[in-house]
């Protein structure tokens, strides 16, 4: 039995995710900056407003703030080098990151939700003028930080749950001007502790995704957006491979993914040739570590059970 164990560095690969990490960690320095201004700037005008809808508003930015700390550590995170101990590096931490990042979250809406039913139990009453000019800030904001981060989010679960967090946080400042405008022109102070709730079920909606794929990418499962079968038969419908077995995907950190497999070809002499044709085939498909171990058709096993 023939095997070939094939690593491709990809030095154009690395180079330009390099590139991409020090763009994206930019972004987050500034939505960092960005957003923790606005969190003093809230939580102040709650306080002088009386208004439950900004505080809790001003809570959930401040642990957008330091999720989006977390998300710049995970990515740093993720393109740390090998060790002797961590020979992929500490890039399987960003993905208890994210996993980190969800609970946090889900804290969050525990004491929002806690919040807004004593207040609606005991509504108070609410500067509606204050809770208006201070959202709008908010949707400027929190609008911005999404729009930049939106064209980063399909290549990052931390970069996603980031993106996500503040556009839900731009549709809940909307519906906090809202609530400021009722209030300013009804006197009816429970709006503001039902806007603290829908905020509380806005970020529960967002959050339970980020947390299902973290849960899944921290057991190792194939990654959101992967299909074994669909690799498989893409794998198999390459020039020269004739069968494929022992496949496995799964997450290296939260932007790379690597890939092991068997590939059965007719003979040793092309061996070089389909090697590189699949690993173009995989770089294509989004997965840059790739180990392939290859063996002639006249040496593979007959074992069923074997080649499952």
């Amino acid at each position: 039995m023939e095997h070939h164990h094939n690593h491709d560095h990809h030095g154009h690969h690395h180079h330009h995710h390099a590139h991409a990490i020090e763009k994206l960690s930019t972004i987050y320095i500034v939505a960092v900056a960005l957003n923790l201004s606005f969190v003093i700037v809230e939580a102040v005008a709650g306080f002088v407003g009386n208004s439950l809808g900004l505080l809790s508003d001003a809570g959930h930015n401040l642990s957008d703030v330091f999720s989006l700390l977390l998300a710049m550590v995970a990515l740093k995170l993720a393109s740390s080098h090998a060790t002797k101990r961590f020979t992929y590096g500490h890039r399987k931490a960003s993905v208890l990151i994210s996993l980190l990042n969800a609970i946090i979250l889900l804290v969050a809406v525990g004491a929002i939700m806690v919040e807004s039913v004593r207040k609606f139990m005991h509504p108070a009453e609410v500067n509606g003028t204050l809770i208006i000019w201070t959202a709008a800030v908010g949707i400027v904001i929190n609008g911005l930080t999404a729009w930049a981060l939106s064209r980063q989010q399909q290549h990052d679960i931390n970069t996603r749950g980031a993106f996500l967090h503040m556009l839900a946080d731009t549709l809940v400042s909307v519906g906090v001007v809202v609530s400021g405008i009722v209030i300013k022109y009804t006197g009816w102070w429970v709006v503001d502790p039902i806007i603290g709730m829908v905020i509380a079920i806005v970020i529960l909606a967002s959050t339970w995704s980020l947390l299902a794929e973290s849960l899944r990418m921290s057991t190792d499962a194939v990654p959101e957006g992967f299909d074994v079968d669909e690799v498989k038969q893409k794998i198999e419908g390459t020039e020269g491979v004739l069968n494929v077995h022992h496949l496995h995907i799964w997450p290296i950190s939260t932007t790379e993914t690597a890939l092991t497999c068997h590939i059965v070809i007719p003979s040793s002499d092309r061996l070089e040739e389909v090697t590189e044709r699949v690993k173009h085939l995989l770089d294509d498909l989004g997965i840059h570590h790739s180990t392939l171990e290859l063996e002639t058709s006249s040496s593979h096993c007959h074992d069923h059970d074997c080649c499952r």
